[in-house]
C-alpha cells in the first residue's frame, strides 16, 4: 500500500496543480502529496498572470478561487526606466471593462484579468480541492532520504529514483516521482541536477504585509493593478491581497544589501520611505511587523527530466519576479507535466519524446523569462546606485541597448514559444512590447514588415519536427519547423495559418483580404480589429526570425505600420 502511480514531493500550486489534472483524467491513479509543513501557510509571490484562469477552470478550481473574493488584476503601474513619469500596462481595454458582480464566472473580460492572491488562502484552496479530487495529501510529512539506483549516474546525475524515506519512518515507492517543492528542490538536490544562472541578476527580496493599506486605484467591482516603483538601489512591490491586506517588498541586488551593512527591516523601511507614492498608500497602515527575506536569483534546471522521475515550477527554474510570471510558469509547468504522465501511463507516443517536450518547454521558457528580466534591469537609468551593475547585466548579455538590437534579443525565441501559436510573452503581446522597449530606450523602434509588400516564406535549413500540444487531458503533435540554431516556427495558431496563407499568396493586398473574409466568419465586427493586428504581430515575429523575407514592389503601394509610444493597453499615468 505504500507504492503510489505518482508521489509528488510539495503541495503549493505546482504540485497540487499536477496533481488535480492527474485525478481529473485519470480518477484510477493513485497520487500522493507530500507537504512538509502544515496549510495554511504565508507564501511570496502573489500576482498572476491572465493565462492561470485558463488553468483553474480546467482544474475545476476556479469558482472556489474567485468565492475567495481575491483582487482581479487588471495590469499595473509602473515607474521604470529613463522616464520618470508612472506608466501603466493593461491586459485589457478599460472602456471595456464592466461592472458586474462577484463571484463571476470564467468568461468574458475574466480571461483577460487575472487574480492578486493572498498565498496562505489560495495554496490550501488548490492542496484541498487536489484532496477532494482523490489525491491523498499528507500535511507535515517531509521527505528525509531520497534513494537513487546505486551510484549509478548518467551525465552527471542519478537517473533513477528508487523509494523515498519520510520523517514518519516509512518508505514509500512510486512509478514517477515529481519534485514540486520549490526552489530547495529537494529530489533535485538528492539527485545531484545541476543548475544554471546565466545573469548578474542574483538579488534579495525583502518584504511583509500590511493592515488597511490604501489602493491606488479601483477598477470596477473588485479590480486593480499592482504597484512597481524603481528606486536608486532596487525596486518596490505593491500588491493588494484583498480589502485590507497588502504585500509589500523590496528587491534590490544581493551586492548591496552586503554593502549596506544594514539590518533588513532598516533597508526595508528606508526604500519605503524613500517612494512617495507607496509611503503615501502606507501612511495609515500597520504592518505585520515580521520580516522576512529570500534570495531571489534566476535560474534553471540543467534537466527537468529523468528515467522515473520530474521536476516542475521552481525545483525546475526561477525567474525574477519583475514580470510577475513566477507562478504562470508553475501553473502551466504543473498542467504540462499532468499531461506528460498521463500519456506515458497510457503507453502515448514516445516516451523519450514526452520527456523531451516538457522539458524543453521549461527550460526554453525559463530562459526566456530570465532574458526578459535582464532587459528591464539593464535598460533602467534610474538605477543610478547600480549602474555597474546593470552596465554588467548588459554587457554579459551581449546586449546593445538600441531599441532595435534590444527587441531582437527579446524577441529571440520568445514570442514563438511562451505560448504556442501566439506572439506574447510574460502577458505582453508584440505591441506592448515594442512600446516598452521604445519607452525605456525613448528612440523609435521600426517595424520589420513596413514599407515592404511582398512576404516569402523562408523555410531553408529548416527541418520538420513534432512539438506537443496539450488540449483536454491528451496530448498531440503539430508540426514544426527547427532550425539548427534552436528557432522553431509551430505550424498551429496564427502562426501556421500565415504560413498556409505564404504558401499561396506573397502579396500584402491578397493576404489582408483573405485575413478580413476568414476573421469575418469567426469574430464579432468589434473583435475584427484585434484578430488582424495580433495576425500582423505573428508576421512581424516571422520576419524578425527569417522565417519570412520581406520586400518592396515599387509598383505597389507598401504596408504602412507605425509603433507610438504609447498605446490602448500602455501609456503615462495622467496626474
Amino acid at each position: 500500500m505504500n507504492h503510489y502511480d505518482v508521489v509528488i514531493v510539495g503541495g503549493g500550486p505546482a504540485g497540487s496543480t499536477t496533481g488535480s489534472l492527474l485525478k481529473k483524467y485519470n480518477p484510477q491513479l493513485r497520487v500522493l502529496i507530500l507537504e512538509k509543513e502544515k496549510f495554511p501557510r504565508d507564501h511570496v509571490g502573489e500576482s498572476q498572470l491572465p493565462q492561470i484562469g485558463e488553468i483553474l477552470n480546467e482544474m475545476g478550481c476556479w469558482d472556489k478561487v474567485e468565492a475567495a473574493n481575491f483582487p482581479i488584476k487588471v495590469g499595473g503601474n509602473y515607474r521604470w526606466g529613463n522616464d520618470p513619469e508612472p506608466w501603466e500596462f493593461n491586459f485589457l481595454r478599460l472602456e471595456e471593462f464592466k461592472e458586474e458582480p462577484r463571484p463571476a464566472k470564467f468568461a468574458g473580460q475574466r480571461k483577460q484579468t487575472a487574480f492578486q492572491v493572498d498565498r496562505a488562502v489560495y495554496d490550501e484552496i488548490l492542496l484541498r480541492h487536489a484532496a477532494e479530487l482523490g489525491c491523498e495529501v499528507r500535511e507535515q510529512t517531509a521527505v528525509v532520504k531520497v534513494e537513487t539506483q546505486g551510484d549509478r549516474l548518467w551525465r552527471g546525475f542519478a537517473h533513477r529514483i528508487t523509494a523515498l524515506h519520510l520523517n514518519t519512518g516509512e518508505q514509500v515507492t512510486a512509478t514517477y516521482y515529481v519534485d514540486a517543492s520549490g526552489h530547495i528542490g529537494v529530489l533535485r538536490k538528492a539527485l545531484g541536477v545541476e543548475t544554471e544562472c546565466p545573469t548578474q541578476l542574483q538579488n534579495i527580496a525583502i518584504w511583509d504585509y500590511w493592515h488597511n493599506a490604501e489602493w491606488a486605484v479601483e477598477i470596477g467591482v473588485g479590480g486593480t493593478r499592482v504597484q512597481v516603483m524603481s528606486l536608486a538601489h532596487g525596486w518596490i512591490w505593491f500588491i493588494p491581497l484583498g480589502p485590507t491586506r497588502t504585500s509589500v517588498g523590496f528587491i534590490c541586488p544581493a551586492s548591496y544589501y552586503k554593502q549596506a551593512k544594514k539590518p533588513a527591516a532598516d533597508i526595508y523601511n528606508e526604500a519605503l520611505q524613500a517612494e512617495p507614492h507607496i509611503a503615501k498608500l502606507l501612511a495609515n497602515a500597520s504592518s505585520r511587523g515580521k520580516i522576512e527575506t529570500t534570495k531571489d536569483w534566476s535560474f534553471f534546471a540543467q534537466r527537468t527530466t529523468g528515467e522515473n522521475w520530474f521536476l516542475v515550477g521552481e525545483a525546475a527554474g526561477f525567474a525574477d519576479p519583475i514580470l510577475a510570471a513566477g507562478m504562470t510558469l508553475t501553473h502551466v509547468g504543473g498542467r504540462e507535466l499532468a499531461y506528460t504522465i498521463l500519456a506515458l501511463h497510457q503507453g502515448k507516443h514516445n516516451a523519450e519524446w514526452l520527456k523531451n517536450q516538457y522539458d524543453q518547454n521549461q527550460r526554453r521558457r525559463v530562459q526566456q523569462h530570465i532574458r526578459f528580466a535582464d532587459y528591464w534591469y539593464a535598460a533602467n537609468g534610474q538605477f543610478t546606485d547600480l549602474q555597474a551593475h546593470c552596465q554588467t547585466i548588459a554587457k554579459e548579455a551581449g546586449l546593445n541597448l538600441s531599441p532595435t538590437e534590444a527587441f531582437r534579443w527579446l524577441a529571440q525565441g520568445g514570442f514563438t514559444n511562451d505560448i504556442l501559436g501566439q506572439a506574447v510573452i510574460g502577458g505582453f503581446d508584440l505591441g506592448a512590447m515594442k512600446q516598452m522597449v521604445q519607452r525605456f530606450s525613448q528612440e523609435e523602434l521600426p517595424w520589420e514588415i513596413s514599407d515592404n509588400n511582398v512576404f516569402e516564406l523562408n523555410l531553408e535549413n529548416s527541418k520538420e519536427e513534432c512539438v506537443a500540444v496539450y488540449n483536454n487531458g491528451e496530448i498531440s503533435q503539430v508540426k514544426c519547423y527547427v532550425r539548427e540554431n534552436g528557432d522553431r516556427l509551430p505550424i498551429t495558431g496564427l502562426y501556421g495559418l500565415l504560413i498556409d496563407i505564404l504558401s499561396r499568396t506573397s502579396d500584402i493586398e491578397h493576404i489582408y483580404h483573405y485575413l478580413v473574409s476568414l476573421f469575418k466568419t469567426r469574430f464579432a465586427p468589434e473583435h475584427l480589429r484585434v484578430a488582424i493586428q495580433h495576425t500582423m504581430f505573428c508576421l512581424e515575429v516571422m520576419t524578425l526570425e527569417g522565417w519570412v523575407t520581406a520586400s518592396l514592389n515599387p509598383d505597389k503601394p507598401p504596408l504602412k505600420i507605425s509603433m507610438p509610444v504609447e498605446g490602448e493597453l500602455h501609456y503615462t499615468r495622467r496626474k
